[in-house]
């Protein structure tokens, strides 16, 4: 199967999660996760109508980006990884989107990069829904604090971020982080990856990040 074929059949299983769902068509948008794949894996994606792609890594992203961007205008990148303080205006810089907001730190380096560079990437706080530190995120009970401290420092917060524990059942945490966005009068959940994406979608995702089930084994 083609990198065109894989992405038709991965967009029409996402079609059908919202229409199960009852949400509209298109509610959903699909970032195809690019870690650790060269411009040569990804331009067959870009030759096939996708614009929206992810990248764990600052550098990474700064390497293969900028000329993939030049040569196809409109396309959008979104930072899915964790961002280390000191690496904040590089991301400022190249990203359209940030999932990985999750300390004071940060927002605070945030800020002053987005005041410095003079652009806003729309910006997801990243809670650790299944209380795993080791994936980053903030703490369920510190989510209000960072919110407002975002909220606070100017910087357009999109939405929330999640990244289930391995091998359990994903509704749960995905029902828990949409319970928590509406809580907090946000639109945007970015759950979801190449395992759960279509339980993501029943249960409200508006972006998930698929990798693997668009690229295959990582590069």
């Amino acid at each position: 199967m083609t990198k065109t074929d894989t992405l038709a059949a991965l967009r029409d299983r996402i079609a059908h999660a919202e229409s199960i769902a009852r949400r509209d068509r298109g509610a959903t948008t699909l970032i195809a996760v690019s870690k650790t794949h060269d411009a040569a894996a990804i331009q067959p994606l870009i030759d096939a109508g996708q614009r929206v792609f992810g990248e764990n890594r600052v550098q990474e992203a700064q390497a293969k980006w900028p000329a993939l961007m030049d040569a196809t205008p409109g396309i959008e990148l979104h930072l899915v990884g964790q961002l280390q303080s000191n690496k904040a205006e590089d991301a400022v810089r190249l990203f359209d989107a940030i999932h990985s907001v999750d300390r004071p730190s940060l927002v605070a380096a945030l800020a002053k990069a987005v005041e410095k560079v003079g652009r806003a990437p729309a910006c997801f706080i990243q809670v650790d829904i299944g209380e795993e530190p080791q994936k980053g995120g903030c703490a369920i009970s510190d989510l209000p604090a960072l919110l407002a401290e975002a909220q606070a420092a100017g910087l357009p917060i999109a939405g929330l971020m999640c990244v289930p524990p391995a091998g359990l059942d994903a509704a749960p945490y995905f029902a828990l982080t949409a319970r928590l966005a509406r809580d907090h009068g946000l639109s945007g959940l970015s759950m979801g990856m190449s395992d759960d994406f279509e339980t993501a979608v029943t249960l409200g995702a508006t972006h998930v990040r698929v990798g693997s089930a668009l690229f295959g084994a990582r590069g």
